[in-house]
């Protein structure tokens, strides 16, 4: 995002030269990313508030509060931003009236849950968690990582798991306190110091 302020990095106010350009970069980036969509929103609009009449007004509010947001920080990407900042603005409007449409409803439901679904970005570093999560268990000794499984994935007491590998409570309380110490060194440690110990 590029950050617009009115005040410079080491906490010195801006000039009115740098403040006039910080401005024109907003209005550049609104005629460019925001104005085009104005279909979109109007047929979103139209599709989600029961009064017509009042679709224009609600434009220029969304267009109001879009620009405040972006004189502060301008978003990566317009479209979610402002369909986000339309959705809130209906749900505003709705609690304040105290009235629900179920058309509605079900419509800013379905926006708001495209809305949160996890970006490629997300997608990418979940996926690495998860890759570095299974290199860590893979670290494990073969019993450390059975009781670890046995009590974090198939969620058994301390109890169950003894039974089921065939040794006593504080041998199971041991290979967790270990799965955990190498689990914690791999992930946020030295990963070659867990390796060795592994």
């Amino acid at each position: 995002m590029t950050e617009i302020t009115d005040v410079g990095c080491n906490g010195t106010e801006l000039k009115p030269a740098d403040m006039a350009h910080a401005v024109s970069e907003v209005d550049a980036w609104f005629a460019r990313e925001v104005l085009p969509l104005e279909a979109a929103i109007m047929q979103f609009l139209r599709r989600n508030w029961r009064n017509g009449s009042e679709v224009s007004d609600l434009l220029q509010e969304i267009y109001a509060n879009v620009y405040e947001a972006a004189l502060k920080q301008i978003p990566e990407s317009a479209k979610p931003f402002v369909f986000m900042t339309a959705r809130n603005l209906l749900i505003s409007l709705v609690r304040r009236e105290q009235i629900v449409s179920i058309e509605a409803v079900s419509d800013l439901e379905a926006l708001m849950i495209s809305a949160e679904e996890p970006g490629p970005d997300r997608t990418v570093i979940a996926r690495d968690e998860l890759r570095r999560l299974q290199e860590a268990l893979d670290l494990l000794p073969r019993r450390s990582r059975e009781a670890f499984m046995l009590r974090h994935i198939d969620g058994l007491s301390r109890h169950d798991i003894a039974v089921r590998m065939g040794v006593a409570e504080h041998t199971v309380k041991w290979h967790l306190s270990e799965g955990l110490r190498v689990l914690a060194d791999a992930l946020y440690g030295s990963h070659n110091d867990a390796r060795k110990r592994a």
